[in-house]
Formats: structure tokens, C-alpha cells, sequence
């Protein structure tokens, strides 16, 4: 129960990264930026907090075994999950992006064969009603959007939805729970860097420097969504690894992100509020996310009962 209350805690500030995404491009701010600079200004609070910590040694020793591994992953993890998010917030609002990148749910669960292990069918079809909810939220506000916007404002989401659990997942075969959350997190930031510096770089040539407006909003970013809420994310798939089922549960928590980020837009950009069926359709999310977690504790539970009863025999 607690890897699942620690996803719903980061999906409220993953909510952040799309409402503050969609905002910087509405005041004309470019996705490279909006890309490149939260992870820059990631890495001097990460780097702060593992020093504390005292790990700063066996984080690099990890990082020095697996060097060429560390770099990919990463690269798939952070720069093509987040790089396609922050294209995609040009060409639609943050509930149509915080929506699809709900695909991952159902990404995190088709991954597991390439893990060796089967996939949850059960916690698949919560999903699948997770999903349902989702496609509801949207139906009236998809309908008023054009072929183009609804094409790059999806499309790159789905790439970044396969990205994100296939980075993270791997990172944790590789370490093997030999490095924390807040670890990983660096390493995998540092490994990435080279990415964000060329983004930056081409975001330079191309649009000169960033605005002081969206200096400041990529920072609110970095420290929300970069820092809190990947920290909570991973920590929770960790106390979740080698469990398809929970692991799938805790990733579903992410859905919980769609709801908060039509709430914080109608806070932050003053967005209308959802109508009657995305109201139905926050409801449908609740409720999958509710059951996931009931599926997954239940699955969790089988293996102890199973044992005690062999034991008892």
C-alpha cells in the first residue's frame, strides 16, 4: 500500500511538468527549453542531496561498471520520455497530454516479457478501465482539436510513454537495488547529460536565450516534477520490483496525474473546468486506480497464503 500511495503522491506533482509545459509555450517559450533545462537544473539539487546522503562513492562505482548501459538507458528513461512531452505541449493542452501519456500504464505491463516475466492480464484490464476514463475526460475538448494538433500532440507522447517505464525498468535490472532512488535519479541525469546539452545548445542557435519567465517555470519544474516527484516515483517502483502485478499497480498511479492537472489548469491558466462526462470520466479513473491497487495487494498476498498452507500440509 505504500509503494501505491507514493504513486499518487508523485503523479500530483508530475501534474506540474504538463501544466507548466503547456504554459511556457503559450507565452512562447521553446520545447527545447523546456526539454533541456529542467534536467540542468536538476542536477545541482540532486547532486546537494547524494553528497548529504554520502553515496556519492557507490553511485559512481555503478556508474564507472556499466558506463555504455547507464548512458542508453538513460538516454531512453529521461531524454526520450521528456524531450517528446515537451514537443508534444506545442501542439495541445496539458489534459490532452497528461491523458495520453496514460498509455504508459498499459506500456508498463506489455514490457514485462522483455523482464522475464508474464504479463498481469489481470491489473492490464484496470488499465484498460483507467484507459476508459481517460478517452471519456477527453471526448469533448479531442473532438474540437485539428489532424495536425491531435497528430503531434499524440504521437510523441506515445513514444515518451514506452520510454519512461523501459529506462526506469532497466536501470533497476541493472543496479539491482544496489543504489537508492534519489541515486539513480542523478546517475541517470548526469548519464543524460549530453542530450540536454545539445538541445540547449540547438535551442541557443536557434531561439537565443530563454526568457526570465521561463527560466523561473522550468525551475518550479525541476524541483516538482524532476526532483519530488520522480524521487517518490522510483521509490515506489523499487518497493514494487519483481512483482509484475504491483509494479503495474504503482504505474498506474500516474493516471491520478490527469486529474490533477485539470485542476491545477483551471487554477494556474484559468482552463474551464471539465463538463459532465469528464467528470464521468475522473470518476472511471479513481475507480481503475482503486482497483489496481486491490488487484495488486490481492496478487501480492496469494504467494504468503499459498506458502503458509504448504507449510502447514
Amino acid at each position: 500500500m505504500q509503494a501505491i500511495i507514493l504513486g499518487i503522491v508523485a503523479a500530483f506533482f508530475f501534474a506540474f511538468s504538463f501544466v507548466f509545459n503547456r504554459s511556457m509555450e503559450l507565452e512562447g517559450g521553446s520545447w527545447l527549453y523546456t526539454a533541456s533545462l529542467r534536467y540542468l537544473f536538476m542536477l545541482p539539487f540532486l547532486l546537494a542531496i547524494v553528497m548529504l546522503r554520502g553515496r556519492l562513492r557507490s553511485l559512481w562505482q555503478e556508474m564507472r561498471a556499466n558506463p555504455g548501459q547507464w548512458f542508453v538507458w538513460s538516454i531512453v528513461g529521461f531524454g526520450l520520455f521528456y524531450a517528446p512531452l515537451s514537443f508534444a505541449a506545442a501542439y495541445g493542452p496539458g489534459w490532452l497530454i497528461a491523458g495520453t501519456w496514460q498509455i504508459t500504464i498499459i506500456a508498463g505491463s506489455l514490457l514485462v516479457p522483455f523482464f522475464g516475466q508474464k504479463i498481469p492480464y489481470k491489473g492490464l484490464s484496470m488499465s484498460l478501465l483507467i484507459l476508459a476514463g481517460v478517452a471519456l475526460m477527453q471526448l469533448q475538448e479531442a473532438g474540437q482539436l485539428g489532424a495536425k494538433e491531435a497528430l503531434l500532440g499524440i504521437l510523441p507522447v506515445l513514444v515518451a510513454a514506452f520510454a519512461y517505464p523501459l529506462g526506469n525498468r532497466k536501470m533497476m535490472e541493472l543496479t539491482k537495488g544496489r543504489i537508492h532512488a534519489y541515486e539513480r535519479v542523478l546517475g541517470m541525469t548526469v548519464a543524460s547529460l549530453p542530450f540536454w546539452l545539445v538541445l540547449g545548445g540547438i535551442g541557443y542557435v536557434m531561439e537565443g536565450p530563454p526568457s526570465m519567465s521561463q527560466t523561473l517555470q522550468s525551475l518550479v519544474v525541476a524541483l516538482t516534477a524532476g526532483i519530488v516527484a520522480t524521487v517518490l516515483f522510483f521509490t515506489a517502483t523499487d518497493l514494487a520490483k519483481g512483482n509484475a502485478q504491483k509494479l503495474a499497480a504503482v504505474e498506474a498511479t500516474q493516471a491520478g496525474s490527469v486529474v490533477f492537472a485539470v485542476a491545477l489548469e483551471a487554477v494556474l491558466l484559468q482552463a474551464p473546468l471539465p463538463g459532465i462526462w469528464s467528470s464521468l470520466g475522473v470518476l472511471l479513473v479513481i475507480v481503475g486506480m482503486v482497483l489496481h491497487s486491490y488487484v495488486s495487494r490481492q496478487a501480492a498476498a496469494r504467494p504468503a497464503v499459498n506458502r503458509q498452507e504448504k507449510h502447514i500440509s
